[in-house]
């Protein structure tokens, strides 16, 4: 079969600094697995900073790792005992696979296993590459009215999905959401489409909070030199009322220190975006309060709901996508990225199918 001769273009990260484009071999699926010819693989900020840092958190890059996890493709091989896929089939990648059927997958929350594999955190391989073998149990079928792209960016919306869920976004709710990068964005536009009656944005761009007025947010506020509990009196003064729910989405100290003073009593604060190891909070005001802390990991149980919500066209994750590039100016990409150009950039991993 020709395709399999075809050359692995892969984006392999070697250490801190030093991202490379690669041909490695094409793999063989497993039993369980399907082999994919990859189409659309969005670039996420965690990506960027295992190229910058060489780690996240405790995540080390000790060996050369393919990244990528914001993924879609075509299955062309089937392994043996994959009976749900066939090839020509269109799937949306979800990037944590189990490994065992531990305590935690037992209770539903399969993403808190410490032994899953998950595409591009050390030392598991991501899909940024021509061709990819994953787990068919977490490759899940596209309808024919999504397109690649909208698969690929079921990743990031299943944060937003996961930290709406965390956080009891319903019908009527009212919300914060500090950040409005790619992922403060999906959290609007899943807080929207559950029911909250009105959504506050902060940031510190401009683009991106006309991004997010775009998409729907009630109302933006441009952070200029306010202190936490200035910025609680704002959102306070638009909403008429404390958010119910806030979702930090940007790992800053001041801003979590904002969700804090904002939130209102009894109310829940969702930490969605991830900073430093260590910061000062007030968390007397927030126990006094009642207000519950929250943190997120990835998500689990999303996928799902994710593409019923992009095949009713009740969510529209499009307007999210600002540059495009191919594989092979992969480089490119993460460099527009880092310069924080536009909301989400996508590399096409088709060089015979660029289309969305």
């Amino acid at each position: 079969m020709a395709e399999q001769r075809a050359e692995n273009l892969s984006v392999v990260l070697h250490r801190a600094g030093d991202l490379r484009l690669e041909n490695r071999p094409v793999p063989e699926p497993g039993p369980n697995e399907v082999l994919l010819r990859m189409h659309s693989v969005g670039i996420c900020g965690s990506d960027v900073h295992y190229w910058q840092h060489g780690r996240t958190g405790d995540f080390i890059v000790k060996k050369p790792m393919v990244l990528g996890h914001e993924a879609s493709g075509t299955v062309i091989k089937v392994g043996s005992s994959v009976t749900h896929l066939k090839p020509g089939d269109r799937v949306a990648i979800e990037p944590g696979a189990p490994r065992d059927i531990d305590e935690f997958c037992k209770i539903g929350r399969y993403n808190l296993s410490p032994t899953i594999f998950f595409c591009a955190t050390p030392p598991d391989d991501g899909n940024l590459c021509r061709y990819y073998a994953h787990n068919a149990s977490f490759c899940y079928k596209l309808p024919d009215n999504i397109t690649f792209e909208e698969g690929a960016l079921i990743e990031p919306l299943s944060v937003g999905i996961h930290a709406c869920r965390r956080g009891g976004v319903t019908l009527g709710s009212k919300v914060l959401i500090c950040g409005a990068g790619p992922i403060g964005l999906v959290c609007l536009l899943v807080a929207k489409t559950m029911g909250a009656a009105q959504v506050v944005i902060t940031d510190l761009s401009t683009s991106r909070l006309e991004k997010a007025k775009e998409i729907g947010a009630d109302f933006t506020i441009q952070i200029k030199k306010e202190t936490p509990k200035d910025m609680a009196c704002m959102v306070q003064g638009l909403l008429n009322c404390m958010p119910d729910i806030t979702m930090e989405c940007s790992g800053a100290e001041a801003s979590i220190q904002t969700g804090i003073y904002a939130t209102r009593s009894g109310g829940t604060l969702v930490l969605v975006g991830l900073g430093p190891e260590m910061v000062h909070i007030p968390i007397v005001n927030a126990a006094v309060r009642e207000v519950d802390i929250k943190g997120i990991f990835r998500y689990c149980n999303t996928w799902p709901m994710a593409i019923a919500m992009l095949a009713s066209k009740r969510v529209d994750v499009k307007p999210l996508v600002t540059h495009r590039f191919p594989l092979e100016k992969a480089l490119e990409a993460f460099e527009t990225t880092k310069k924080g150009l536009g909301v989400k950039v996508i590399l096409k991993c088709d060089p015979s199918d660029q289309n969305p």
